[in-house]
């Protein structure tokens, strides 16, 4: 079974060095965190709980991702059967890659934005981008028995806030053999734009076609720009 989000991170990959040339694979591995005021619980807490969801996901096998997954056709046809499946989703993953790369992003760009806003505000913020994500993906495949699962559009949201917040943040990327650092706008800003470009190629596609979640990543994006102004964000001049 093809699962909507389990690609991620070979798709990030693959596409950074598609962009930029077979001799200059691009890959994020840090930012600089000198001035983050506080210890981000709420990031590691997320983490834990997606590693330890994973586990769970391993043990019950296919019946359990059937169950806890977003399967948009059935969410449309009994919300309020499946509501819980959008929060259930966001923690599971369809491989170690797919955990590994999502727990890296939300390792990287999470602890800053959960410092400037705060635990509480952080982890209301990361669950509606959540929401958000799983609500784009559904209305572009509602009719789609594939299942929905990942992190990918809740931490989607988290690089939109960093975005805003951090403009002129500096993002260390293994570029071939070396690590270099980057802006955040380059980094982050490529990212989206390959999501819309796949995005628009995706919405063509037929509803039971696997592989990314691109409007999933969208949603998620979008809804992290939006609730960054309303939770009050302010960006820094300082680097991130």
């Amino acid at each position: 079974m093809v699962y909507s989000e389990a690609r991620f991170l070979n798709w990030t990959m693959s596409s950074l060095q598609h962009s930029f040339g077979a001799e200059a694979t691009m890959f994020p591995i840090g930012d600089d965190d000198s001035s983050r005021r506080s210890v981000p619980v709420v990031t590691y807490l997320f983490i834990v709980l997606n590693v330890l969801f994973f586990f769970v996901e391993l043990s019950g096998g296919e019946p359990f991702i059937e169950r806890w997954s977003v399967v948009p056709r059935r969410l449309v046809a009994n919300p309020g059967g499946d509501f819980i499946t959008i929060f259930t989703s966001m923690f599971m993953h369809g491989g170690w890659l797919h955990l590994g790369g999502n727990m890296l992003y939300l390792w990287i760009f999470g602890d800053n934005v959960e410092d400037r806003f705060g635990h509480a505000k952080f982890a209301l913020f990361y669950l509606l981008c959540g929401i958000a994500a799983t609500f784009a993906q559904v209305l572009v495949s509602a009719g789609s028995n594939i299942p929905n699962l990942g992190a990918s559009g809740a931490i989607a949201g988290v690089l939109g806030a960093y975005l805003i917040l951090f403009p002129r943040g500096q993002v260390k990327v293994l570029m071939g053999r070396g690590v270099v650092p980057m802006p955040a706008l380059i980094v982050i800003g490529l990212w989206i734009v390959l999501q819309f470009i796949n995005g628009v190629g995706a919405i063509t596609q037929s509803a039971e076609t696997g592989g990314v979640a691109y409007m999933a990543h969208i949603g998620g994006f979008i809804a992290g720009l939006v609730l960054t102004f309303l939770f009050g964000g302010r960006r820094t001049e300082a680097t991130a």
